[in-house]
């Protein structure tokens, strides 16, 4: 008899004729369930001579539920190597851009999404890029919002095979991805939990794919360390904020940032059949967070933005312009998440040891209709800088 371990399992992401291999953490999980429909029976008795009442009940299974899914990845991006390496992003490019072994799945959470090859102003050969929302530089990846404002974002299959001598292989049909959550976790290396949903699970007749894109999986030097981490948080109206800068000084003891599509799988549910999830349409993208540090009586401190946001009862939107520098500014890699008018809450008292202040925290848009081509009118934007490839 095999056993399968979850030490052994490896994840594969294909789309169209692209498939990446996606190195994840311990507490993977996917699961499919089915809706039911009970019948039951309630009535009186016969007669007085047959007091039997039918007291049954019917289960019918309806249709099924889209397959959910999570993992964690670590957040690791790095510049590529030269083209045409084996398992390389720059197949066919001469430049050596930036990239990130999770990049595909940033890709489909913000855009309907596929990677494409085409030719590049000044390339001397084809250049592997994204329809949406990721820009491949050789100074650094950017990923924003500006291409998610649609019904439908991208789709491919998740591959989870466990024990490659001797393969057991699920594939998730349909994929998409709803919710992104980074983790500040300052005595850790940063990761991003990822969730999402599919239209079914298949394990008969499927078997384990070749990756095409593995470049930087088993490097050591593409790795972020949280404590470097750092956040400069900047009042948009600084006649009301902080004096003439509106900058504030905050050390980061922990925290979380979530970016979510908020999807529902829809399922028709014909009778006499049972159906299966049919596609995805998204909800409301909400983009947020919160924060930790410690309560610091210094000037322009938490501390005094706590008293500000108090004192200044008619403020219905405390607009600030945040900026999370993942792994620090000074040196690679790292990554740069700007949230330029996040709302922010008035933060709460933890009483500990030392006691500190936790702030909740919810990204807006300019507007409702932002404009397309300028991403600091949208929620957020991050970009990825890496090492060279090693």
């Amino acid at each position: 008899m095999a056993l399968y371990f979850s030490r052994n399992v490896k994840v594969y992401l294909q789309q169209g004729s692209n498939i990446w291999e996606i190195p994840v953490l311990d507490g993977f999980s996917f699961s499919q369930s089915v809706n039911s429909s009970d019948i039951t029976l309630a009535e009186g008795i016969k007669s007085s001579s047959d007091t039997r009442s039918r007291r049954s009940r019917r289960t019918f299974n309806d249709s099924y539920s889209p397959a959910e899914w999570s993992f964690s990845t670590y957040i690791r991006p790095f510049q590529a190597g030269p083209s045409g390496d084996a398992g390389s992003w720059e197949v066919a490019d001469a430049d050596a851009n930036h990239h990130a072994v999770e990049e595909a799945l940033w890709a489909n959470f913000v855009a309907k999404n596929s990677l494409a090859v085409s030719t590049g102003s000044g390339e001397s050969a084809a250049e592997a890029v994204w329809d949406n929302g990721i820009a491949n530089t050789t100074s650094n990846m950017t990923i924003d919002f500006t291409g998610s404002d649609v019904a439908e974002l991208g789709e491919f299959d998740l591959f989870f095979v466990f024990d490659e001598t001797t393969p057991k292989t699920y594939k998730i049909a349909k994929c998409c991805v709803n919710e992104a959550t980074v983790e500040f976790d300052v005595e850790g290396i940063a990761t991003i939990n990822w969730s999402g949903f599919g239209s079914d699970i298949i394990d008969s007749g499927v078997s384990k794919p070749n990756p095409s894109i593995t470049e930087e999986i088993t490097s050591t030097d593409n790795f972020i360390r949280n404590r470097l981490t750092k956040l400069t948080l900047t009042a948009n109206d600084t006649a009301v904020f902080a004096g003439s800068t509106g900058a504030y000084s905050v050390v980061l003891t922990g925290g979380s940032l979530t970016f979510s599509n908020n999807i529902t799988y829809l399922t028709p549910e014909t009778l006499g059949r049972i159906d299966k999830p049919m596609g995805h349409v998204t909800g409301t993208r909400e983009v947020g967070g919160n924060f930790t540090c410690y309560l610091d009586s210094t000037d322009n401190s938490m501390a005094e933005l706590f008293q500000e946001l108090i004192d200044n009862d008619n403020v219905v939107t405390n607009s600030f312009n945040l900026v999370f520098d993942i792994g620090g500014s000074a040196s690679t890699p790292n990554v740069k998440v700007t949230m330029p008018q996040a709302h922010i809450e008035i933060p709460t008292h933890s009483i500990e040891d030392v006691i500190s202040l936790d702030v909740n925290f919810q990204a807006q848009t300019s507007s409702f209709t932002p404009a397309t081509a300028t991403a600091a009118n949208w929620d957020a934007s991050i970009v990825y800088t890496g090492n060279a490839n090693s």
